[in-house]
């Protein structure tokens, strides 16, 4: 992923920014505590994507507060997780987000045109998986992906993901979501010739111990080139899979 030091160090290299300039970019503040909150301003810096709200937990007044932070600090682009339709509402009675309630993720500034190497799978066990599924493509997307998804391609009928062949072995990454018994990421596995990440969720009877017994199933999975990310974690698997999609050669 190309960090923002970087593209600041190549508009210098180029002529399009001055030294004083890039030195005044490089000098900002890396941080505005505002109280409640110390919002990281080097974010995007050090890491390419600047700092995502993590909503569950937080006011609406708090958020708010933290977009305005920001804001005022030049980022046009705003992603917030776990954000509750009524915190929503609040929100947007003070700034422009986008709100998407499947996956309860609030976008502010749109999303970009994808910039990836290639594209990324978003595959589910079930159609009780998508919440979490969406979470996962909508964040991938907000970082610059192209997406594509295939929902409701378990094991139970495996025909339904053999159909989708083309996709999956084209891809750059493939984010395989599944609750219950979790076979699905290792089925994938054994198809990809690209990294896999596994996404447990808390779909399941008794037994599932709400996405336990996935979790335990994807990490115990034969299949090579699977990792695995913590239970219903979308957000954490879309950001994983952007980055492997924008990944550079170092030389």
């Amino acid at each position: 992923m190309i960090s923002e030091t970087k593209q600041i160090l190549e508009a210098v290299k180029s002529g399009a920014l001055s030294v004083d300039e890039a030195l005044l970019k490089l000098k900002t503040e890396p941080f505005e505590d505002i109280g409640f909150a110390k919002v990281d301003l080097h974010r995007k810096t050090r890491q390419g994507v600047p700092e995502v709200i993590y909503g569950a937990g937080k006011t609406a007044q708090q958020m708010i507060g933290i977009i305005d932070a920001m804001r005022k600090n030049g980022e046009e682009r705003i992603l917030i997780t776990r954000l509750s339709h009524d915190a929503a509402e609040e929100i947007r009675q003070k700034h422009d987000i986008t709100y998407y309630p499947e996956a309860k993720i609030g976008l502010a500034g749109g999303f970009p045109v994808p910039n990836g190497i290639g594209k990324i799978v978003v595959a589910t066990g079930g159609t009780s998986d998508i919440p979490v599924a969406e979470e996962a493509a909508l964040t991938a997307e907000a970082l610059g992906n192209e997406v594509i998804r295939l929902y409701d391609v378990g094991v139970a009928g495996v025909h339904r993901l053999l159909s989708h062949k083309e996709e999956i072995m084209s891809a750059s990454v493939i984010i395989a979501i599944a609750g219950m018994e979790g076979a699905l990421a290792s089925v994938i596995g054994g198809l990809a010739d690209c990294p896999v990440i596994a996404v447990p969720t808390s779909v399941g009877y008794g037994a599932a111990f709400e996405g336990l017994s996935a979790l335990l199933s994807m990490l115990n999975s034969c299949a090579s080139g699977i990792s695995v990310v913590n239970i219903d974690n979308g957000f954490g698997a879309g950001y994983l899979a952007s980055m492997i999609n924008h990944m550079e050669a170092k030389k």
